[in-house]
């Protein structure tokens, strides 16, 4: 196999296996070369993604070492697609009733939740994070999405459980949105003891919704390891402190039909220093 051929199967292989140590020794045997061709080829791969700013390629020495892609998408990137994805979220189409914003559209894009799944795997791809948590059913795409990158189960909290998901557990929490107790459970089976759980969701106003996710996540013996929104809004009084967000909402006037965005604190919580 030429060298070219060599590049382009090893660069599919390890893309679609983010966060996996894979031996040197496999790929030798896999493309029948020297370990000291398959180091060279890897050396390029390396450089050539570190120089776009597109994936981190680390090796691990020793003899139960090996290489593994991490998705890390650099600032410039980042910062070039928040920008766009605010803009576009500003058209006052999407305005709804009771200070909402329509997103459904930036949620069934593939290539949206795609550069957002990537975006946001970049933040937590060194926190150890073991589970990804949302709650139906918008922030599924998201969860999904995430949890691809980072190579990790993804979990699904529902409003009422279904026969097929067996025992659960349940909490109740404030729903900020229409300001009543409301409830949300998770299946017994899905979530392990000592789970690193990323918590996700489309939209806070308040964060009463992530409030019951993170009751939920220690009713399960678990940890959060993060909280992430796609959009929060500035008007409202949150519930929680500590969260990463990649678009916010400034100012939305239903009369006026008024949306204003800006870029959530995603940037500036963010260490891109791997490259």
């Amino acid at each position: 196999m030429k060298r070219s051929e060599r590049l382009v199967d090893m660069t599919k292989y390890l893309l679609v296996r983010p966060h996996t140590l894979i031996s040197l020794p496999f790929f030798a045997k896999r493309y029948g070369s020297a370990k000291s061709s398959i180091s060279e080829d890897l050396s390029i791969l390396k450089h050539t993604l570190a120089a776009n700013e597109d994936g981190v390629l680390e090796t691990v020495a020793g003899a139960a070492g090996g290489v593994r892609y991490i998705p890390f998408l650099g600032k410039k990137h980042s910062e070039a697609y928040l920008q766009e994805l605010a803009d576009r979220i500003e058209d006052t189409e999407r305005i709804l009733p009771g200070g909402f914003v329509y997103l459904s559209d930036v949620l069934g894009s593939p290539s949206d939740m795609q550069r957002i799944g990537e975006m946001v795997a970049t933040h937590y791809a060194y926190k150890n994070i073991t589970a990804v948590m949302t709650i139906e059913t918008k922030g599924i795409p998201l969860a999904e999405a995430v949890s691809r990158f980072l190579n990790v189960p993804f979990v699904t909290a529902r409003k009422r459980g279904k026969v097929t998901e067996g025992a659960t557990v349940s909490v109740n929490y404030l729903s900020s949105s229409s300001s009543r107790v409301a409830k949300m459970e998770l299946p017994t089976k899905v979530l392990p003891k000592g789970s690193n759980v990323l918590i996700i969701d489309d939209f806070m106003k308040g964060g009463g919704t992530l409030t019951g996710m993170e009751g939920l996540v220690r009713e399960f013996d678990s940890t959060v390891g993060g909280i992430c929104v796609l959009c929060e809004t500035t008007h409202a009084d949150k519930m929680v402190d500590d969260y990463l967000s990649l678009v916010k909402i400034d100012e939305i006037d239903t009369e006026k039909m008024v949306i204003k965005t800006s870029l959530g604190n995603f940037l500036e919580k963010t260490d891109f220093n791997r490259f």
